[in-house]
């Protein structure tokens, strides 16, 4: 455990931002990671996962923790279900292709996330049709009140779209060091009617699905339409998509009858924020070094040697404008630092 002074962190998000840490200092166990936080002479700490839901806006002050713990094993298991642990630093794809390759299904649409399984909770991630929380049993976190472990069941956390309890009253007291999952042996129960899933299944010849299929299938689409952070630098969806009710909705289709929804809830209507910011006309627009994906408009990407600064002023002008058409605000999904 060694801190290093002026450490860029342009690796450690996948946004690319060539922001620096004044201090940074990665951790392999937990043993380090308390020993960190009990660190005098730093008043102010940034928790830093695999870096992929953030926007660096500036240049940190605070001492920049790596959280890098790894291990994922199996806890118990019976016929039909396997109750798996997986530590904090795991890379989240990683944790799934371990799932498909030991057959235990529950997170196989949540197939190429970018981040960490650490602060897979924390957002409460999601992709065709399936949440963290549907195979979430607890995580552990440790207190930066009182430096315990303490665990979080599923109701303990209070999981909402893209929601968590560690994202209100919870924020900043807590360090998520492991997650538990329950996962199926056998009998999967497939989720391949959201989005285009049976379509790209179609296309594969492919009419009684594994899990593995699967996950081929939604790998295959997010390739087809969403930037690779290592070949360009973004953070994935940046946009949450807006939920409204049924008279805002009702109202919407009256000027915009395409406008494609999911429902909810009886009063309840999702909008996807991609629709809206490409109706806007922001879809493959390049505002000097940053711009939004020519495929995909919910996706900001950096061009090469943008600030984030300037990533943030687009998301700003592309809210404005968002609400000035359709009068919908659109939510940042990432965290502005």
């Amino acid at each position: 455990m060694h801190i290093v002074e002026n450490k860029s962190l342009k690796s450690y998000n996948t946004f690319s931002i060539d922001a620096i840490a004044n201090h940074f200092v990665s951790v392999n166990s937990i043993q380090d990671l308390k020993a960190v936080l009990n660190l005098e002479g730093y008043p102010e700490k940034l928790i830093l996962g695999g870096g992929s839901n953030m926007l660096l806006t500036k240049d940190q002050e605070s001492l920049v923790i790596h959280v890098n713990i790894k291990g994922i094993s199996v806890i118990s298991e019976d016929d039909r279900f396997a109750i798996v642990k997986a530590n904090a630093g795991e890379n989240w794809h990683e944790f799934v292709l371990f799932c498909l390759e030991h057959n235990l299904g529950g997170v196989e649409n949540l197939s190429l996330i970018p981040g960490n399984v650490g602060t897979a909770p924390i957002q409460n991630i999601g992709a065709y049709g399936v949440e963290l929380k549907d195979s979430f049993v607890s995580c552990e976190a440790i207190s930066l009140e009182t430096m315990s472990i303490d665990t979080f069941s599923k109701n303990d956390c209070k999981f909402g779209y893209r929601d968590s309890i560690f994202k209100n009253e919870g924020k900043g007291k807590y360090i998520v060091t492991s997650v538990t999952f329950k996962l199926s042996k056998q009998n999967h129960k497939l989720h391949i009617n959201y989005g285009t899933i049976s379509n790209q299944l179609g296309v594969m010849h492919i009419t009684e699905p594994t899990i593995q299929e699967v996950s081929k299938a939604v790998i295959s689409i997010r390739e087809s339409k969403l930037p690779n952070p290592k070949d360009i630098g973004n953070s994935g969806s940046f946009f949450k998509n807006p939920v409204v009710s049924k008279a805002k909705y009702e109202s919407l289709i009256t000027n915009f009858s395409d406008i494609p929804s999911y429902t909810i809830s009886e009063n309840e209507i999702k909008i996807p924020a991609g629709w809206l910011i490409e109706k806007a006309g922001f879809k493959g627009k390049r505002f000097g070094a940053c711009g939004v994906h020519k495929k995909q408009a919910l996706v900001l990407v950096n061009y090469g040697g943008a600030k984030g600064s300037e990533i943030l002023e687009l998301s700003k002008l592309i809210q404005k404008t968002v609400d000035i058409i359709f009068g919908i605000f659109i939510e940042a999904e990432v965290n502005i630092l």
